[in-house]
């Protein structure tokens, strides 16, 4: 016991321990280790300023933190979720009794406007037409193009991407067969479904668990053409490997574990979109010294994204179209709200003429 008989000694790295264990069985590994990067990094400079026992954290030395991590230069949204994950941190060590139950409340986290909260970096759909265009030009049905062109009509998320087997991917009407068994359905039934389509599974036990659990288990239907892609690449162009588990991945690579890792994936997204690669730099970079083409820097150019502004555009681009926001939740994997608030950034013109139909 300590001198304040209403709490009870805590080490902070071990706080930390026992609230990511709390974590896991509620979030996905990658939010997971996001908290962990954020918190560890307050963690550190307790220890760095000879707190060690959460006992002693008091609501100045929060404010300390606080005005050190301004003064690092965060931009407003990165203090946003760092203090915020730091807010969540202090709330457990209250309710077991570290600190007391008034300290959470004394971070102070800056409110961001929805502008703020939505990040603008969004692949635009006429650069992914292009790109389509030009992978279909010069790169028909390889894996790029599968990637790309499933990642931008479908809005999934990176995990979910790598997460898909051959065996998920319903392409042609002999494939259904599979549904008999998997979901306990009968022929009446398996006659009203239409392919193409994939069905995104959770399986954690083997290294592909989805963002959030078995909540993000659904079929997501294809277009014909998307459909043909995947056939073609699927028949052509595949690696005919199978992964450490036994699987055959859709996106399989021979090197390492037979799937390809969620680096590899952003590597590609990042190589895919930069503008250099079917024409001209618009940075006016020299293309024999840019770094940016370089192995593992693909990533510093300006005009690459990566898979979730690929998502947040996909997510943009459908409803400039008309989806409304609780049909494209379920497309996607996330609640109306998070659609509006993170992913909707509209071109306020071409919304309008899609709110024409509703004038009548």
């Amino acid at each position: 016991m300590t001198e304040n008989d209403d709490l009870r000694s805590l080490e902070a790295r071990e706080a930390l321990s026992m609230w990511l264990d709390r974590q896991r069985a509620e979030k996905s590994e990658e939010t997971v280790q996001s908290y962990f990067y954020r918190v560890r990094q307050f963690v550190d400079w307790l220890e760095e300023e000879g707190i060690t026992d959460l006992n002693h954290l008091t609501g100045r030395d929060v404010f300390r933190y606080d005005s050190a991590r301004r003064a690092d230069g965060l931009s407003k949204s990165a203090l946003n979720n760092q203090l915020g994950t730091i807010k969540l941190f202090l709330s457990f060590c209250a309710d077991v009794e570290a600190v007391p139950p008034e300290l959470p409340a004394k971070v102070d986290i800056p409110t961001l406007s929805k502008s703020e909260r939505a990040n603008e970096e969004k692949l635009t759909a006429e650069r992914a037409s292009t790109i389509l265009g030009k992978l279909e030009q010069f790169d028909y049905a390889s894996r790029d193009h599968a990637l790309f062109a499933l990642a931008w009509h479908t809005g999934m998320r990176l995990g979910a991407l790598r997460s898909l087997d051959l065996r998920d991917c319903y392409l042609v009407e002999d494939d259904l067969e599979r549904l008999l068994h998997q979901d306990d359905l009968d022929r009446e039934q398996l006659q009203k479904i239409q392919v193409p389509f994939v069905y995104l599974h959770h399986r954690p036990d083997t290294d592909t668990s989805l963002k959030n659990g078995v909540d993000g288990v659904r079929p997501v239907s294809l277009s014909d053409d998307l459909g043909e892609l995947l056939r073609d690449y699927i028949s052509v162009n595949r690696p005919e490997v199978e992964d450490e588990y036994g699987r055959k991945p859709l996106f399989s690579s021979e090197k390492g574990t037979g799937r390809m890792s969620k680096g590899a994936i952003r590597s590609r997204f990042n190589i895919v979109t930069q503008p250099c690669r079917y024409g001209v730099c618009p940075h006016d970079r020299d293309t024999d010294t840019c770094e940016a083409l370089e192995h593992g820097y693909e990533s510093r150019c300006p005009s690459s994204r990566s898979p979730h502004r690929i998502r947040t555009g996909s997510i943009t681009y459908h409803r400039d179209r008309g989806w409304p926001p609780e049909v494209l939740a379920e497309r996607v994997n996330a609640t109306p709200e998070v659609i509006r608030t993170h992913y909707d950034q509209p071109d306020l013109l071409k919304r309008m003429e899609s709110r024409r139909d509703y004038l009548d």
